[in-house]
């Protein structure tokens, strides 16, 4: 057995061409460091409708240069085999370790294909790359980022020419194209041939950007902002001046890229302690609001000052306060979210006569509803412009919930005063989440299996009316591996993260509220139901 590891290992690194992951593979070799080796070669990293993600390093197991060359081959032969022989891929990337060097390679494997392939000039966020497929007429785009995972992680993410990521069947078909190559020796790679891209792509996005806001709309709201060690500066600096917006002020020490993301542990706005500096920095200078996108500024996160200080609004809470703005200016289309996201919108949709849809968990679902005017998921993802980027963009985002801020503050409002009409209109609608970061992924698995074995009968007390497997799907859902229990004035709903080694349980409870002086008892009876639930689904699951 261990000569098998060992001959395997040595087969990757003859042909690994970076030096670095070369002379990493060949210190674990010459140690005959047998349990890393079995980690980094008991199998290969997945391709799915995430795409790849997972932490640096080498062999099979780990995000390197010899996974990427594979998965951008397995991409040009999959575009090739539906005609796309001439296409034109576009890649952008993020400022995470080895992130340039992965899009280099992928220019270098798309040309040497017989595709087009052009670079964007630098990292920059997510969104802009999303905007640039549908700008250019792109067969696909690939962007090089591990969105908000650990700083030792990455990853590649792919997007066919509606500007969508995949979804199945395209990522079994990709992913069979990677299987089939055997040796990288088969994969031409030239050293040039691609076009690196100047700064007309993001111009052009930024003046997309112009659709998002209402003509001569209050602009006046103080913003905080951190790009998280992320490459939202820039562009959201940009999109705010054009905009009129006063300039945000800087969360210095984590405006500027730094792969190392040396002020928080993970970074994530929804992580604890991630917005810590933010805070700080809005004690210092009295905003209206503070902004944070996470490193590639797909998401936006919104905090507001109340009672007790500065607190962070759920996704959730900035999901309905955009779709209330858009409601009230008059947005007509389909509203969409994805099924762990709060039911509210659902309300706020059917009050305004607007269509309404539930996808499964990710922009590559919401994306494909038809007719979209605006999706969003609890996880700080917003579609607020689906002509322009069909995803979640965390600078458009940005952009309008900061025009909702400015136009209540033009009525000596906030934010929490429209959140609180809404719990008057459509009844307060409390979420949180039960999750479980975990180092051995079957622990995940135990947990689903005792989940279904042993479904909860009750669950603070509340009856469970409706159990449902999600892996069989619904009359509306495709399959998915995921449980939803539906409670009587709650709902709570358990998967497997598709992008960490995380369990995750969405929870949502509805108290029904009378008046504007109800809201109290009624946050206080919430509170007390999320805890209850979250501690016996909590026994439940054995986690």
């Amino acid at each position: 057995m261990q000569d098998e590891l060992i001959a395997r290992a040595k087969a990757w690194l003859a042909e690994d061409p970076d030096a670095e992951t070369r002379e990493e593979l060949a210190k674990l070799i010459d140690a005959e460091d047998t349990a890393e080796l079995t980690a980094r070669f008991s199998g290969t990293l997945q391709f799915g409708t995430a795409g790849l993600r997972g932490e640096l390093g080498a062999g099979p197991m780990r995000m390197n240069r010899s996974v990427v060359i594979r998965a951008a081959a397995g991409l040009a032969a999959y575009l090739k085999s539906k005609g796309r022989t001439d296409g034109l891929v576009v890649i952008g990337y993020d400022a995470r370790h080895k992130s340039a060097d992965f899009a280099r390679d992928t220019a270098a494997v798309m040309t040497g294909a017989g595709l087009r392939a052009a670079l964007l000039p630098r990292p920059l966020p997510t969104p802009v790359l999303a905007y640039a497929i549908r700008h250019l007429g792109a067969a696909a785009g690939v962007e090089v980022t591990a969105s908000h995972n650990p700083p030792r992680d990455n990853g590649y993410k792919v997007y066919l020419g509606d500007g969508s990521q995949i979804v199945p069947p395209a990522d079994a078909e990709i992913a069979a194209e990677i299987d089939a190559i055997a040796s990288l020796a088969d994969v031409p790679r030239p050293d040039a041939g691609w076009e690196t891209l100047d700064d007309g792509v993001l111009n052009a996005y930024l003046a997309r950007t112009d659709a998002v806001l209402a003509p001569r709309s209050p602009r006046t709201a103080r913003t905080v902002y951190t790009a998280m060690h992320g490459v939202g500066k820039e562009t959201l600096l940009a999109a705010f001046a054009r905009a009129g917006f006063p300039a945000p002020v800087l969360v210095a020490e984590q405006a500027d890229p730094d792969p190392d993301f040396p002020t928080v542990a993970f970074p994530n706005p929804e992580e604890p302690g991630a917005m810590d500096l933010a805070f700080a920095k809005a004690l210092e200078t009295d905003p209206d609001l503070i902004i944070a996108n996470d490193p590639d500024a797909d998401r936006c996160a919104a905090a507001v000052k109340d009672a007790d200080g500065w607190r962070m609004l759920r996704g959730d809470e900035v999901g309905a306060l955009l779709a209330a703005h858009l409601v009230r200016r008059g947005a007509r289309g389909t509203f969409a979210e994805s099924i762990v996201s709060s039911s509210l919108l659902g309300r706020i949709a059917e009050k305004a006569g607007l269509p309404y849809e539930e996808t499964l968990t990710g922009f590559k679902w919401i994306a494909r509803v038809e007719g979209l005017r605006y999706g969003y998921e609890e996880a700080l993802g917003y579609c607020v412009d689906p002509e322009g980027v069909r995803d979640k963009d965390g600078i458009t985002a940005a952009l309008l919930i900061t025009e909702l801020a400015s136009e209540l503050k033009s009525q000596n409002r906030t934010l929490l005063d429209l959140l609180d009409d809404l719990a008057v209109e459509h009844g307060l609608h409390a979420t949180d989440q039960l999750s479980a970061r975990v180092d051995d992924l079957s622990l995940i698995s135990d947990a689903m299996r005792r989940l279904r074995e042993r479904p909860p009968a009750r669950l603070a007390g509340l009856p469970v009316t409706k159990a449902e497997d999600l892996t069989k799907g619904t009359d509306r859902l495709p399959p998915t591996d995921g449980l939803r229990y539906t409670l009587d004035g709650a709902r709570v709903i358990v998967r497997p993260s598709g992008t960490e080694p995380k369990l995750k349980c969405y929870l949502e409870v509805v108290v029904p509220v009378g008046t504007h002086d109800d809201l109290p008892a009624a946050r206080a009876k919430a509170t007390d139901l999320l805890s209850t639930i979250k501690r016996d689904l909590s026994a439940a699951a054995g986690i």
